[in-house]
């Protein structure tokens, strides 16, 4: 079909959800988004389906979700009658139609009898990556679109092991929703039904107990944090989300218990209504919490994105104003202050290591080799970095530290194969805590790691490109980028570029080449002669292309310099 009759057939269908007829309906005079509504199937990669709400093949509804359950219920019960009886743990988040589509999938896969565990009300994405683990479920969804705008939804799959579905479950996933030829076809069963029986099993302290058991495990100095831990001052924002409902019991527990609530934020909102964007990455999401920071004169503001598996801080300089930190800053002083401790007490094993993720700040490495750590690379997506935790474990050729991303995501501990920003609130009030006790502050902290390791600074640049305009658009960046290669940019010459897609390493100067052993995926980064480099990345869950900078120099003002130029040069070409 062409996206017309597919239109057509949606406004046709005789049991459309009245709400998705009168979208349609509103539609029916704008061309161009009926096109994107209809023009593809919405896909379904490694981390599942993300996308605006709305009808239509490419937008989430209660049909594209059940698609994907049918999808994921066919997988299921090609793995046999005992993945059938582990079943599916399903969480979700605040958004519009979170618990309504949490519900279509326990719906979809009770048709097949498999058993399906759906938290009672909101819970972190991290939570449910532990839930997997812990009632050794077969799999796990999750409903939310992250940090997305209101307007977005997304369904999230999750393996065995607890981490977001490997390739190779969701090929099969997607080769059984590919045939399926009419949307409207799958099959649901009665909720109260499901309930009676037990197939369907709503679950809350059942998890969040052993949960908030394990996150004891985070603090690595815990008589500290128990004697001292309320000397800290911390403002807290869920922006609406999930993180508050565990993040406050973790921090109370572990010792943290001079917590200032951000109220507003605390109330579940899926306009997230006092904020721009849910997004801990931004400043402006923080705007509340400085007011509650000064205010209270606090040490330390986070905020966790509304899925929870996100975390952002804000830090008080020693002028008093507040600062937020980028997602590599956050990392390295979590990464210093875990090694370091780890030193002291003798816990680090000649194995150790720690994973990060290619487009991450590249300081990382230099604290780790100073430790005498191994960092290991990985793709983006902490899909990847589970992945290697689970090889460290069935060949025990690493002990696994600490994984993190420049997107401000972070795990300490394995229990759960997601980032996980209840687990980062914990540690990175303790590294604030430990500063504090010496009579110090988070910047004079990241100061201190800048004089000793080098002024490394990074920078991002995402461009919006939605449509089926904005995704050709996006695919003609990359295929210039690498039919016609640059070889220097602000005045500095290109050493090497790296090509995901290719598997290939290609040096300028020799054009020798290498051959790069991590999977597939459509990235290109260049390398300058002095160890500058600059990346192109279309994102996997949103319609944008990411640009991502990392320099380093002798001092602050020249890192600015210098990443500055490389950034404005990029940008001009990309525009050319």
């Amino acid at each position: 079909m062409n996206w017309q009759e597919e239109y057509e057939k949606w406004l046709q269908y005789h049991n459309l959800l009245p709400e998705l007829k009168d979208q349609l309906k509103q539609l029916k005079d704008n061309s161009s988004a009926l096109e994107d509504s209809f023009y593809r199937n919405m896909e379904f990669g490694t981390a599942g389906m993300r996308g605006v709400l709305g009808p239509g093949t490419n937008r989430m509804n209660i049909y594209t979700i059940r698609k994907a359950s049918e999808g994921l219920a066919r997988y299921i019960m090609e793995n046999g009658t005992e993945a059938k009886a582990r079943g599916v743990v399903i969480a979700y988040d605040p958004r519009h139609m979170s618990q309504e589509f949490a519900y279509e999938s326990a719906a979809v896969l009770g048709v097949y009898g498999i058993k399906s565990y759906v938290f009672e009300a909101l819970r972190p994405t991290p939570e449910l990556s532990f839930a997997v683990r812990y009632l050794n479920c077969f799999s796990g969804i999750v409903i939310t679109a992250s940090h997305n705008p209101p307007e977005y939804n997304g369904y999230k799959v999750y393996g065995e092991d607890g981490g977001q579905m490997p390739p190779q479950g969701a090929d099969r996933v997607t080769a059984y929703m590919d045939e399926i030829e009419d949307i409207f076809s799958v099959k649901t069963a009665d909720i109260i039904e499901l309930k009676e029986s037990g197939i369907l099993e709503v679950i809350s302290e059942k998890v969040d107990t052993p949960y908030l058991k394990k996150l004891k495990e985070v603090t690595v100095n815990q008589q500290m944090t128990k004697e001292k831990g309320s000397e800290l001052k911390i403002v807290f924002t869920p922006l609406h989300g999930t993180g508050g409902i565990l993040g406050v019991p973790a921090l109370q527990q572990a010792g943290f218990t001079n917590i200032i609530k951000v109220d507003e934020q605390f109330i579940n909102d899926p306009n997230f209504s006092t904020v721009k964007s849910p997004n801990p990455e931004n400043r402006e999401a923080f705007d509340l919490a400085i007011r509650y920071g000064k205010n209270h004169h606090a040490d330390i503001l986070v905020g966790t994105d509304p899925d929870a598996d996100r975390l952002g801080v804000a830090i008080r300089t020693n002028e008093g104003e507040y600062h937020v930190l980028s997602g590599n800053q956050i990392g390295v002083l979590i990464l210093n202050y875990l090694l370091k401790q780890k030193k002291a007490q003798n816990e680090l094993h000649e194995n150790a290591a720690v994973l990060k993720s290619i487009v991450t700040s590249d300081l990382g490495s230099a604290i780790a080799e100073y430790y005498g750590v191994s960092m290991i690379e990985v793709l983006t997506g902490f899909k990847f970095i589970a992945e290697k935790i689970k090889t460290f474990e069935e060949n025990n050729t690493h002990t696994f530290e600490f994984g993190y991303e420049e997107s401000n995501g972070y795990m300490v501990k394995s229990f759960t194969r997601d980032k996980d920003a209840i687990q980062a609130v914990l540690a990175i009030s303790e590294v604030a805590l430990h500063a504090k006790l010496q009579g110090l502050s988070l910047d004079d902290e990241l100061k201190q790691l800048f004089e000793q390791f080098g002024y490394y600074k990074e920078d991002l640049v995402s461009l919006t490109l939605s449509g089926k305009d904005g995704t050709e658009r996006i695919t003609e960046i990359m295929t210039t980028f690498r039919s016609e290669p640059i070889t220097n940019i602000a005045g500095e010459k290109i050493e090497r570029i790296e090509d995901y897609l290719r598997s290939e390493i290609t040096y300028l100067k020799t054009n020798k080449t290498k051959k790069i052993t991590l999977p597939r995926a459509d990235v290109l980064k260049f390398y300058l002669e002095d160890g500058s480099w600059f990346c192109l990345r279309p994102s996997g869950t949103e319609p944008k292309i990411k640009f991502y900078f990392s320099v380093k120099d002798q001092n602050e003002a020249a890192s600015v310099d210098k990443l500055t130029k490389i950034k404005i040069a990029l940008m001009e070409y990309v525009e050319k």
